[in-house]
């Protein structure tokens, strides 16, 4: 149940270390990762927990390692929730939304940035209730990992796309028209 003194900073910097490589690999291979979970996903996932929880109780586990391992993620998750209240922060931290889709055609440099697929958007499309794609003004991928799918013939204000990478591709052709 317990756990030795000299345990204690181990599982501290064990769960710091695992709860920043997890931030690392979110901003590599993207948030979508988050988002939508498939069945694959979901395991992946599961998986990631239960090595992170091995790293942080070491071995052998204990009551105290867990409950100083999950302490110390909540520590870290409140500090980097109230950190991302700062603008430069923020940018660091969390991916910014970005266009994928704009007036019925992907934008693959983006897809292909942000990881997502067309089987991705048609699924967004499909869940927003959409026959056609034509009738997609844009889709943004959101930094929680969701696909946010705004129809055609919606005036979108334009505070709803500040910060939004890929926004030109919205506006400028709305412009046009």
């Amino acid at each position: 149940m317990g756990i030795e003194a000299w345990r204690i900073p181990i599982v501290i910097a064990s769960a710091a270390g695992i709860y920043i490589a997890f931030l690392i690999l979110v901003r590599v291979f993207g948030v979508r990762i988050l988002g939508s979970l498939s069945s694959f996903d979901a395991v992946v996932i599961i998986m990631f927990g239960a090595v992170a929880g091995r790293v942080i109780i070491g071995h052998p586990p204990t009551v105290a390692a867990g409950a100083i391992g999950l302490a110390t993620l909540m520590c870290l998750e409140a500090v980097f929730g109230a950190a991302q209240n700062l603008r430069g922060v923020r940018r660091t931290l969390a991916a910014p939304p970005v266009v994928v889709f704009a007036h019925g055609t992907p934008l693959y440099e983006a897809m292909h940035a942000t990881h997502i697929s067309e089987e991705n958007l048609h699924s967004a499309i499909r869940a927003a209730g959409i026959a056609k794609r034509e009738q997609v003004q844009c889709i943004i991928l959101e930094p929680t990992g969701s696909l946010s799918v705004i129809r055609e013939g919606q005036e979108i204000e334009p505070a709803l796309l500040d910060g939004v990478e890929g926004a030109e591709h919205v506006v400028r052709v709305r412009e046009g028209r």
